[in-house]
């Protein structure tokens, strides 16, 4: 146990039993214990292997390769559609965690063989997302808007073009491209 970690722990209102139980099948893995991202975070030398964190409906292990583990168990949960490579099993109680304890050892047994085995996930190219149309336009209008756009990492490109593609209506999609527009054309990033 790292003592720096204790205080999410102890802090917690909610998921406190599950979260502790979490702790010590990951803990029983052989991972060192850090804190990352305000999170106990379980890791093999240097390479992050799975997570704790607590959300209003349930608490979690996220697996950071968990495309890569042989899901037989269905129990790994994409967050979204544009996450890549992390997996995530939910708990909504404590029982839970106990009738899954075999299951959740394993799948961090597997975690830790594909990181040794040093096994990527192929993650989609920036340039394989799809480019709304309103931001389309906006580039072949403004070539200086298409230059700053492409000077861009492929990471603060995806993180546009996901934010520009994200809403149903063209005005929406309209506004965010016009907001960003100086954001871009300065070489930052969404969240920059």
């Amino acid at each position: 146990m790292n003592p720096k970690v204790d205080f999410y722990f102890n802090q917690a209102k909610k998921w406190q039993a599950e979260i502790h139980k979490l702790r010590m099948i990951a803990l029983d893995s052989g991972l060192s214990e850090e804190l990352k991202w305000g999170c106990p975070c379980y890791v093999l030398e240097k390479s992050n292997i799975v997570l704790i964190h607590t959300f209003k409906d349930y608490c979690a292990l996220l697996f950071f390769k968990g495309a890569l583990i042989n899901d037989k168990n269905g129990l790994l949960i994409q967050q979204t559609e544009n996450v890549q490579s992390a997996r995530q099993v939910r708990f909504t109680n404590l029982l839970e965690i106990f009738e899954q304890e075999n299951i959740i050892q394993n799948y961090i047994a597997e975690a830790i063989a594909v990181e040794k085995a040093g096994l990527k996930v192929e993650l989609k190219k920036h340039t394989e997302y799809k480019i709304s149309e309103e931001f389309q336009h906006k580039l072949d209008q403004i070539p200086t808007l298409k230059t700053a756009f492409e000077a861009l990492t492929p990471g603060r490109q995806r993180a546009y073009l996901l934010h520009f593609s994200a809403p149903k209506q063209t005005k929406t999609r309209e506004a965010r491209v016009e907001k960003y527009m100086p954001l871009i054309l300065k070489g930052k990033g969404l969240n920059d």
